[in-house]
């Protein structure tokens, strides 16, 4: 589905990622994990073409799409559902799902979202202003996921909300990859991130530093404790 292959990008002249490659299969859920500042979410950017990389190439079901539009990229199929959430806080629920289906190839009814969102119905018509941050965050993720996407990006999907808010939402991206959904998941909370992912990228400084399943991750305390600050004396994310 996703092929990214030594891409590396720059702001102005800072070079942010270097070289950086992954693979994302078909029905796959994949997770790019690291401290703040590692280039988590620089990498979704630049698959997403809000970024352009300077070199290397991406591939999205075969095709190049470096150096396309974000636009075009996400009518291919491809979206991002962003860190800042960027919800239109002014329209309602209903209303910012009708936007983002306008111009989608085959959007999903807007009855099949509410159905996996039954929160965003009973917050149909109120605004995006008023709704909490789990609520804003659903409403993201409903966005994206109202254009029939083959491929989500999904940059901090759990930043700043309530431990139980994250119980909820992981429940809900879990229900969304066990019916084949194609994701590459940013998050800072490892444990969430993992109850999800079943193969890992840890990125640090711009580099891969190491890619592979969750049970190899897990049974690597090097790894866990120096690039996501893990103890492994202490801390058991998850059984391997």
């Amino acid at each position: 589905m996703l092929e990214v292959d030594a891409i590396n990008t720059f702001y102005g002249d800072s070079h942010v990622l270097f070289d950086i490659s992954l693979r994302v299969a078909e029905h796959e859920v994949v997770a790019l994990l690291g401290r703040n500042g590692a280039g988590k979410s620089t990498t979704l950017k630049t698959i997403a073409g809000v970024l352009a990389p300077r070199s290397g190439e991406i591939r999205f079901a075969g095709s190049p799409i470096q150096g396309l539009t974000s636009y075009v990229i996400a009518r291919r199929g491809l979206q991002l559902v962003p860190e800042e959430r960027r919800i239109f806080i002014t329209l309602t629920v209903e209303e910012n799902l009708k936007l983002a289906a306008l111009n989608a190839a085959q959007p999903k009814a807007i009855d099949e979202i509410f159905a996996i969102f039954p929160r965003l119905r009973e917050r149909r018509r109120a605004t995006g202003g008023t709704l909490s941050g789990g609520e804003q965050q659903m409403l993201a993720i409903a966005r994206a996921l109202i254009r029939s996407p083959r491929l989500m990006l999904l940059d901090e999907p759990f930043e700043g909300l309530a431990p139980v808010i994250v119980e909820e939402l992981v429940e809900l991206c879990g229900h969304l990859a066990e019916s084949g959904s194609t994701i590459v998941i940013v998050e800072q909370d490892v444990r969430a991130a993992l109850e999800l992912a079943r193969r890992v990228y840890v990125l640090n400084n711009g580099h891969v530093v190491f890619q592979g399943t969750r049970e190899a991750l897990l049974a690597n305390p090097g790894i866990t404790s120096r690039y996501l600050g893990l103890d492994p004396e202490t801390e058991n994310v998850l059984e391997p």
